[in-house]
């Protein structure tokens, strides 16, 4: 008898639970479609805000799951299928950089989340949406516009280095030791200096100058890796050693992402997908199409999996 009481005592809390929280999100859709007719604007602030909260829990859920996967089966980074591998960049970046970078948005999302705790505190989140969207808050909660914006921000830093690259590889190019491929190179950095593109061909031919001395990754010198590193959005304020060693992890995770799309297939992958890859990769795709980014990314692919 006492256990049909207890159970009986657990059943009623539930149906009591699941009505507060029908209510709830009873009261919730009408106060959403109250703010949608009368503040359209503020609205899409709120809608950002839900959907930020949303996704970034999904996100941490989705990661757990991939690791444990990965722990179960015993499999490293390279032997995922990409959309796995790539949503593991952001806390493997370099075995260790990504992480630290999750790490801060987590940081940064944890008095968020607190601050939107009690009734109606979510509104001081979306002032802060509002006034400081890109300095105190993380991806999650950025409109589609200010995203478009942002990356559009950070691609203009990003351009700002490429023609330190450039004259840096011009420069190194006058050590080489056999003048033909010397020729080309400088050639090369000359029609990308005038604006022009080079073919991938013409990059293959002359991949044997990157693997020694003076364009081998450890031969560089210091000015020309913290080019490379501001271009790939890691810091440069850092020690040789740790530039070049950052430099290549993230590089080597390229490569594995790479050859995991190559598997996958391009036309596997949404407008999202190839924008992002593309973006990854130092092509600024906010303001592209779907083909546009596929030819691109079948160029870059062409000449990546090709390299050792």
């Amino acid at each position: 008898r006492s256990a049909l009481c207890c159970l009986s005592t657990k059943a009623g809390s539930r149906s009591i639970l699941a009505a507060l929280a029908s209510k709830a999100k009873h009261i919730n859709g009408r106060y959403e479609r109250f703010l949608e007719k009368t503040f359209p604007r503020f609205y899409v602030l709120y809608a950002t805000f839900t959907k930020g909260i949303q996704a970034l829990f999904l996100e941490v859920k989705e990661i757990s799951k991939i690791k444990s996967k990965m722990s179960h089966q015993r499999l490293s980074v390279q032997q995922l299928p990409y959309r796995e591998m790539e949503r593991l960049r952001q806390v493997r970046r370099g075995a260790r950089d990504a992480l630290r970078q999750f790490r801060r948005d987590v940081i940064k999302a944890i008095p968020i989340g607190i601050i939107a705790i009690p009734p109606f505190a979510n509104f001081l989140v979306i002032v802060l949406m509002y006034f400081f969207p890109r300095q105190l808050l993380i991806r999650y909660f950025w409109t589609p516009s200010q995203q478009v914006e942002f990356l559009d921000a950070y691609d203009a830093i990003r351009r700002d280095s490429y023609p330190d690259v450039v004259k840096s590889i011009a420069l190194a190019a006058r050590s080489l030791p056999e003048p033909q491929l010397q020729k080309r190179l400088q050639e090369l950095c000359a029609e990308v200096q005038r604006g022009s593109q080079p073919r991938v061909a013409e990059l293959y031919a002359v991949r044997s100058l990157f693997s020694g001395s003076p364009l081998g990754l450890n031969k560089l010198q210091v000015s020309h890796v913290r080019a490379l590193s501001q271009v790939l959005f890691l810091t440069p304020h850092l020690p040789a050693f740790f530039l070049r060693h950052r430099l290549r992890s993230h590089v080597l995770e390229i490569r594995h992402l790479d050859r995991a799309m190559l598997r996958l297939g391009l036309g596997q992958l949404s407008e999202e997908e190839l924008k992002a890859a593309c973006y990854l990769r130092g092509l600024n795709s906010t303001h592209l199409g779907m083909s546009e980014c596929r030819a691109w990314l079948e160029q870059w692919l062409g000449l990546s999996c090709k390299l050792q």
